[in-house]
Formats: C-alpha cells, sequence, structure tokens
C-alpha cells in the first residue's frame, strides 16, 4: 500500500494494489534507490535479462546485481525523460480529465520479494462521490508509463498495443508485480508529438518472464555468468571490470580466439555484431594486459585516455583468415 501526503504532512491517500507491495519513495539514483534494486528485477533487467534491451545485456546486468561493477550513471537521453515526464505525465491527465493520476514509488509482489516495480503513475479510473472525509483507501484501475523517444521506431499507431519490444517487457513485468490488468503509455515522440498506447496483461508472457528470471536469480547464486555477447553493453561491462593496463605485459591469444577476432576483424562493418563478439571476447580473456599476441604478432593492444577504463585497439597489417588454417568461417 502507497501513502499519498496531504500538505499538511498528514496521510490523505492510501493506494492499493492487488498483488503489490508498497517499500518506499526515493529520489532516482540515490543509494535508497540502488539498494532497493539491489537484488531484485525490475522491468528495465527483465528486457536485459532477455536480451531485448538496447541499453543493457544478460552479461552486463548480471556484473552488476553481482556487485562486480557499479551501476551505470543515467544517460543524457535518461536525463531527458526524467525532465519531461511531468510534461508528457499533464498531457495525459488533459486526455481524461475523469481518471485520477496518483504519483508512487517503489513496489515489489506480495509473494515474490525479488520481483520490483517503478511505475511513473497509477491510475484510478474513477472516485466515489460519497468519498469520507479525511484520508481513505484506493484501489488502483491501471498503470501509466511515460516515454520520450527521439528514435520512434518501434511505434505503431496511436491506440493500439504496438510499442518496443522492451518497454512491452517492461509494463507486463509491472502489471505482474502489481496484480494489474492493464497499462497506458504515453510517448513524446520523435517530431514533439504526444501519443498514448494500451497494453493488456498477458498471463503467458509473465509467467515465461518470471521462469527467466528464476533462472537468472539461480545463475547468480550459483556464480554461473552468461556469455559473452555481442550487445555494447557487454563490452562495457568487460572494460569496467578491469579499467587498469599493465605495461609491457603480454597475453599469449589461444588458436581459436585468435581465428574468430582476424575472422570478425576482416568481415568489417558487414558483421558488425560478430566483430563486437570477437572483441568482447578478446578483451575479457586479456584481463590486464596490454598487448595481445599470436605467433609473433600484435592482433589487438590495450589503450586508455585520461585514465578512462581500457578499450581495445584491433593491431595493423592482420593476416588473412582465409589462409590460416583453422580460421573461423
Amino acid at each position: 500500500m502507497s501513502t499519498r501526503w496531504d500538505s499538511d504532512g498528514e496521510p490523505d491517500t492510501f493506494l492499493y494494489t492487488p498483488a503489490g507491495r508498497y517499500i518506499g519513495t526515493w529520489p532516482t539514483d540515490s543509494p535508497q534507490w540502488h539498494a532497493a534494486r539491489a537484488k531484485r528485477v525490475s522491468g528495465s533487467r527483465m528486457a536485459a535479462i532477455l536480451g531485448l534491451s538496447p541499453w543493457a545485456s544478460p552479461h552486463s546486468t548480471w556484473c552488476e546485481m553481482a556487485g562486480l561493477i557499479q551501476p551505470t550513471p543515467a544517460t543524457k537521453q535518461q536525463d531527458r525523460g526524467h525532465y519531461l515526464e511531468p510534461a508528457v505525465a499533464s498531457w495525459f491527465a488533459d486526455q481524461h480529465p475523469e481518471w485520477h493520476l496518483f504519483e508512487t514509488g517503489t513496489w515489489v509482489h506480495q509473494n515474490r520479494n525479488w520481483q520490483l516495480a517503478n511505475p511513473d503513475r497509477l491510475i484510478r479510473y474513477h472516485l466515489s462521490d460519497n468519498m469520507p472525509v479525511g484520508w481513505y483507501t484506493l484501489e488502483v484501475s491501471a498503470l501509466l508509463e511515460i516515454k520520450t523517444d527521439a528514435d520512434g521506431s518501434g511505434w505503431g499507431e496511436p491506440g493500439t498495443d504496438e510499442i518496443p519490444v522492451y518497454y512491452r517487457t517492461q509494463v507486463q513485468w509491472y502489471m505482474d508485480v502489481l496484480g494489474l490488468p492493464r497499462a497506458y503509455i504515453a510517448v513524446l515522440g520523435d517530431r514533439l508529438e504526444f501519443r498514448e498506447y494500451v497494453v493488456d496483461y498477458d498471463p503467458a508472457d509473465a509467467a515465461l518472464m518470471r521462469a527467466a528470471a528464476d533462472d537468472f536469480l539461480d545463475s547468480l547464486l550459483w556464480g554461473e555468468m552468461p556469455a559473452l555477447d555481442g550487445h555494447p553493453a557487454t563490452y562495457e561491462a568487460v572494460k569496467r571490470l578491469r579499467p587498469d593496463i599493465t605495461p609491457k605485459q603480454d597475453f599469449d591469444v589461444p588458436d581459436d580466439l585468435a581465428s574468430e577476432f582476424l575472422a570478425a576483424t576482416a568481415d568489417g562493418a558487414a558483421a558488425e555484431k560478430r566483430l563486437a563478439q570477437a572483441r568482447t571476447r578478446l578483451a575479457h580473456a586479456m584481463g590486464t594486459a596490454q598487448r595481445a599476441r599470436w605467433n609473433g604478432r600484435t592482433l589487438a593492444t590495450r589503450q586508455s585516455k585520461n585514465g578512462g577504463a581500457a578499450y581495445l585497439v584491433a593491431g595493423r597489417n592482420l593476416p588473412d583468415p582465409t589462409k590460416l588454417t583453422g580460421a573461423a568461417a
């Protein structure tokens, strides 16, 4: 149950959701906010666990939840969304003057303490005409998520449920945490157009997500790190895990890893994801070594600018992988 406070500092509204348990409200990125999320699966993390997030990967999320790296600071796009959120919420409220919107905080499922939701707003469709004076309890009808998206891809016709899959994952997760049947998504799009979408709860999708979250939490318990993939966030996590460079230290690259890296490098932009995965795997294997050496050649070096985390730079004049025995196709 979430509490809304009046101007005198006294509670005037208690928000109730069928399945959720309110645990508090803290400023985004505050120590308390991060502590509440530390070992729990939020909607954005669920999208990352499923490999659907543009901003995080299973590997980067695992490293963060395992405490190996600090949470990634908010991006400029996320900061923009934070500043614009009240304006988008006001627009949505104007479209539905008969509804009541409530700001809220952090919730977990009543029976699954690891399942977390941070909805932007909660919606009550109607208030009773004979509401008693003083504080009262309201059962929430739906939730509202607020987005700003300068790219505009993945969105269908307003009024439909055609939204990007990572946002769909997030709102399905929130509905499952709170026990709500419907989520509304208010968007400020690429041409500064306001749009509204609606997504209904899907029990089958929710069950699949819970099973994936269970497996992911088990992997944290047993220390089973997800595979290194080509997601940019995975490479960033590897960089942050080993920010230092040990000067003049070489890493002898195994033949299979050398063949994978050379083949991916030769493909160039035509296989960007393949190159990203090969680069990530090599950077991970190098540890803090400065150079990756194979058969007397420098395949790559780890470099740093202004004391930042080390990044990988491919060597020059690398051999043609098609002429190497065992090179990756």
